[in-house]
């Protein structure tokens, strides 16, 4: 079955970037000159899937209004003959039918994606975090897609990192298969001590979910920090499904990934994007050798 819908759950309060994030959400805060949010829509979209439901809270009122068209903007851009900037804020009001519901309380990435069950229906979906900016030159969602279509069952992104930076994410326990990137999932845990992770795969934002997560995720008890964890349901299912020939699989990611849900990582994240660009780079490289070699303050 071809995959046509996207899940981007947004419902987050963005705690660690307060007080910026009191009155602007997080997936609104600009990354260069778009908010984080946009990266993945249009990540989505680059893939096929021009579906996107996202999952929001209160106060995120904001994300709906960017992705809405701006008559007063646009006229405003028009008059004064500025056409590439015109050009971009018409783009994100265009990328692609996009739908919002609501998850009403904060009780989980686990319940966040049930909210999507009435919208997705008998579907496969993809799931995608804000957090996590893919690179556009190293594409990940598009050989998701094609692992779940050839193998059934749900893809997860995975990516090797530091040893001791592993109780940051969800582990994956892995076999391998026939595929240099694609491995067979047989366990997953939340947040393990360095001492007990059983790798040093983890669990990014990306997620290929086969509808049966929606029945799992109904009986799946609230787990770490009393919320119900997307990561038990697919324990689950990695568990249960791995005699009936389907199961969970992951996608070993070795790409350019960016993190935006620190703040440190946050300002990498903008330095290391504006850098690849064409428009900024050469002048934020200049200036960046001259600022790391002392000569400003």
């Amino acid at each position: 079955m071809t995959i046509t819908k996207a899940v981007v759950p947004a419902a987050g309060l963005g705690t660690r970037f307060l007080p910026a994030t009191k009155s602007t959400p997080k997936e609104m805060l600009p990354v260069v000159d778009k908010p984080a949010i946009q990266y993945v829509v249009e990540e989505a979209v680059a893939a096929g899937l021009e579906d996107v439901l996202m999952i929001t809270g209160r106060s995120k009122h904001s994300l709906s209004d960017h992705f809405d068209a701006m008559p007063e903007v646009e006229s405003a851009l028009e008059a004064k003959g500025d056409t590439d900037r015109l050009a971009r804020v018409r783009k994100s009001s265009a990328l692609a039918d996009i739908h919002y519901v609501r998850q009403g309380e904060p009780l989980g990435l686990g319940h966040a994606v049930l909210r999507a069950k009435r919208h997705v229906g008998n579907e496969p979906f993809a799931v995608l975090l804000g957090d996590d900016l893919i690179d556009e030159r190293d594409p990940l969602l598009p050989r998701m897609l094609e692992v779940a279509e050839e193998r059934g069952g749900c893809v997860l992104a995975l990516m090797e990192v530091p040893r001791e930076q592993i109780s940051l994410y969800g582990c994956a326990v892995v076999e391998q298969t026939d595929d240099d990137d694609v491995v067979r999932v047989t366990g997953l845990v939340e947040k393990p001590s360095v001492e007990e992770a059983p790798s040093n795969l983890a669990v990014i934002g990306r997620y290929v979910l086969d509808p049966e997560i929606f029945e799992v995720l109904e009986r799946t008890q609230p787990g770490r920090g009393g919320e119900i964890q997307l990561t038990d349901a697919l324990a689950e299912l990695a568990g249960e499904d791995a005699a009936k020939g389907r199961g969970v699989y992951g996608v070993v990611f070795r790409g350019r990934r960016y993190d935006t849900g620190d703040r440190l990582d946050y300002i990498k994240a903008v330095v290391q994007i504006a850098v690849a660009r064409e428009d900024l780079g050469p002048d934020l490289r200049a200036w960046l050798t001259e600022f790391t070699a002392g000569g400003m303050e």
